[in-house]
């Protein structure tokens, strides 16, 4: 992988998908802060079925605190770990509505002191939300970044900072959107399904990469002659 390689990748993603978004159901700041620390070894999908009945009941700090643990476990006890995500979620709604007026702020240092919310939280906030140039890294980014040799690291920590360091800055606030979703619906864990994979020709997975589609690579392959970047 060279730093070519890795233009011409988040070119493709660009070409594919000019405008990347979560797939939380969120309209603000706060509702986006409250699905991603419910996200937690849960499935999108499944945190959307709640907050969808949640949200239109109680959609601020102050609202939600007023439930307490008891009145908002219904809304979420389909989701796993429903329990503690309970407790953090009306603690970080106390300290919302007792320290920031029910603002979520824009700063690392005050997001990871909230209860529930690490490293990987804040970084999804604050990128998607704040628009900042922030790596999330999850499973499925920390597959992609090492498989295809994009930013290859052994610990999360590691990856995100090589993410943050090797991704070409004019991608880097939508790189991680790109990467999740291509992680969640390309390269899976089991199965990668290389031959629908718009960038399986710059992979580093060769021993998987045999079975690239030609017409899609040369449907989103950069091209000076169209100016389409």
């Amino acid at each position: 992988m060279n730093d070519a390689k890795r233009l011409e990748i988040f070119t493709r993603f660009q070409r594919h998908n000019p405008h990347p978004q979560t797939e939380l159901n969120y309209s603000s700041p706060f509702e986006l802060l409250i699905a991603v620390i419910l996200s937690a070894q849960a499935t999108d999908v499944s945190v959307n079925k709640a907050t969808d009945k949640l949200f239109p009941v109680a959609n601020t700090a102050r609202d939600i605190a007023a439930l307490g643990v008891e009145g908002l476990t219904p809304y979420i006890k389909t989701i796993g770990l429903y329990n503690s995500k309970a407790k953090n979620v009306i603690a970080t709604c106390q300290a919302l509505d007792k320290l920031y007026d029910g603002e979520v702020p824009d700063k690392r240092e005050a997001l990871e002191a909230l209860p529930g919310v690490g490293r990987k939280t804040a970084n999804v906030v604050l990128n998607t939300a704040f628009g900042q140039p922030t790596m999330a890294v999850d499973t499925h980014i920390f597959r992609f970044a090492n498989r295809t040799g994009v930013a290859p690291g052994k610990t999360v920590l590691a990856v995100e900072k090589q993410l943050l360091k090797k991704v070409p800055k004019a991608f880097l606030v939508d790189a991680h959107h790109w990467m999740i979703l291509h992680g969640r619906y390309v390269c899976l864990a089991r199965k990668p399904r290389c031959g629908d994979c718009l960038i399986c020709d710059l992979c580093d997975f060769r021993e998987k990469t045999a079975s690239c589609n030609e017409a899609l690579i040369a449907r989103y392959a950069s091209d000076d002659r169209d100016g389409d970047v």
